[in-house]
Parts: structure tokens; C-alpha cells; sequence
């Protein structure tokens, strides 16, 4: 088991220039993480498709490990050739993670508002969705890549939709990045959630979240779960997140693969990603 930082968690510094994702590699080997987590926001690879190459040879320099690539998809497309469109870029991007050197790839599946995020428009969706991740698989098994699907973006995140569309797809390079924290955003127990899903993970997400009910405004910084209960981003360890329970879950499964820390709460990005991965090493060195 290794523990390290999705770049995600820089976003606001990658956004605003003050790091380059360069920067955040050393940042994280200089603070104790074993991985990073390539995800393309705040930089973008069609700028720049030397910085693919950099990014490997800083990593290779501060030895960690490139452990997965995260992109943003979605299948969800009423149009055909939209849909195709769709599914070749994907394949691209597949590309991208070979070049990288990655063995695991996250790539979203489909995006809908959440009035329209119904179990029986995820069923109406399924065949399609099923067809292009099955098809995005098999073009990264020629690389010996695993893809796999978040439970994220409210409209695929449920534990059981999740595994609805990974035992659809049924290949054995295709799996789920189980992020522990996500599921509240759909308002399951994320305890029970990520219990059902563990045998279906290539890959884990800590992020923590702070909950409150849907009765009183906490004001800026929140957002709304589907449901209307509120949440903020947490730094690991210190929200509403059963992370003792949850990491003694993951441990006691035999998962031996990556763990990335995800923050994405209000304090400093420096203070809230290093305590979060001090905190996740702690707590799995003592359950």
C-alpha cells in the first residue's frame, strides 16, 4: 500500500500559476507521499505535450510513483456521432497514460443534472455506457492499462451503479476508483458504500467531507448533496467521514494499492494535503 496526493488537490495553486504540477510532484515526495495522481486541472496537455515527458522524469527524480490518470468523460450523448466522438477522444487520452507509464487510468462515464439523475434514466443510459467503456478497456488492455469509473458527478455515483455498470461491462481491466467520501454526495452511508464496492477498487480516494442537515444554511463554501443535506470539503481525518471505520474496512479487505489523498476543503492546499496523508498513514498504521 502506498499513500500519496491527486494533483486535484493543488487545483486552486495550479489554476492561479503560483505552482506548476512540476511543483507538486516535489511537494509531495519533500512531504512524505509515495504517488501522484496526474489529474489534467489547472494544466492542460494540449499546451504543452512535452510537460508528459517532464512529468515522468520529476518523478522519476524524487522517486514516486505515477500511480493513475483521471480525466473527465461523458457517454451520456443523445447524438451518435457526439457519442463516437466521445468515445475516440477517451482512447486518446489512453494514450496520454501509457505515456505517462500508468497501469490505471479514471476516466468519468456520463454527466447528468441532478433532476434528471434517476435510477431509471441511469438504466435507460446503461447499454451505451456499457458499450463505451467496454470498448475503452479494450483499447487500454493492448497497453496493459486497468480504466476505471469514480463514483462521482452524482448521476454514476451510488455503489450500486457503480457496480451495475462494471459487472456490465465485464472485462477484468475495468474496475472502480472507490473515493470513500463521494458517496455522501448522494447521501449513502460512505462507511456501507465503500464496504460494497472494495471488490470492485483498482484504485482508492480518502477525501473527507463536513455534513450538515438540510435545515439551516451553514452560508459560503458549502454545497448541496442531492438530497439537500450540506458539505464541505474536510482535510482527512478531521470531517463527518467514518475514516477509522473506512480505512480498517479497506485494510482488513487485503487491498494493497494505492491510496490518494483528495482535498478539496477550505484551509491551505500545503496544510490541509499534508496533514491529510500524515493523517491517512496513522490511522492505517493503527487499525
Amino acid at each position: 500500500m502506498k499513500i500519496g496526493l491527486s494533483t486535484y488537490s493543488f487545483y486552486r495553486e495550479l489554476k492561479s500559476g503560483e505552482m506548476s504540477v512540476l511543483d507538486v510532484i516535489e511537494w509531495i515526495a519533500d512531504n512524505g507521499g509515495e504517488h501522484v495522481e496526474i489529474v489534467p486541472m489547472g494544466y492542460r496537455f494540449e499546451d504543452q505535450p512535452e510537460l508528459i515527458e517532464r512529468i515522468r522524469e520529476t518523478a522519476q527524480r524524487v522517486k514516486i510513483d505515477i500511480s493513475n490518470y483521471a480525466i473527465a468523460a461523458n457517454f451520456a450523448q443523445e447524438d451518435d456521432e457526439a457519442y463516437e466522438a466521445e468515445i475516440e477522444r477517451v482512447m486518446k487520452e489512453v494514450d496520454v497514460a501509457s505515456r505517462l507509464g500508468v497501469r490505471l487510468m479514471r476516466h468519468d462515464v456520463a454527466w447528468r443534472p441532478v433532476p434528471e439523475a434517476t435510477i431509471h434514466q441511469f438504466e435507460r443510459d446503461l447499454p451505451r455506457l456499457k458499450d463505451a467503456c467496454r470498448r475503452v478497456a479494450m483499447y487500454a488492455e493492448s497497453y496493459g492499462i486497468t480504466t476505471s469509473v469514480e463514483n462521482h458527478g452524482f448521476f454514476v455515483q451510488h455503489s450500486d451503479r457503480v457496480q451495475r455498470l462494471v459487472e456490465a461491462v465485464a472485462r477484468d481491466n475495468f474496475k472502480t476508483t472507490l473515493d470513500v467520501g463521494n458517496f455522501l454526495c448522494v447521501d449513502e452511508n460512505p462507511f456501507v458504500a465503500t464496504q460494497k464496492n472494495l471488490p470492485y477498487a483498482s484504485m482508492v480516494h480518502l477525501k473527507d467531507f463536513y455534513v450538515r442537515s438540510p435545515e439551516y444554511d451553514p452560508g459560503q463554501g458549502w454545497f448541496c448533496s442531492s438530497g439537500g443535506n450540506y458539505l464541505r470539503g474536510a482535510i482527512v481525518g478531521h470531517g463527518d467521514t467514518p475514516m477509522w471505520q473506512i480505512v480498517k474496512a479497506i485494510k482488513e479487505s487485503g487491498y494493497d494499492g494505492y491510496i490518494s489523498i483528495e482535498f478539496e476543503g477550505m484551509e491551505d492546499s500545503r496544510t490541509g494535503s499534508k496533514i491529510g496523508m500524515e493523517n491517512a498513514r496513522r490511522i492505517w498504521d493503527k487499525v
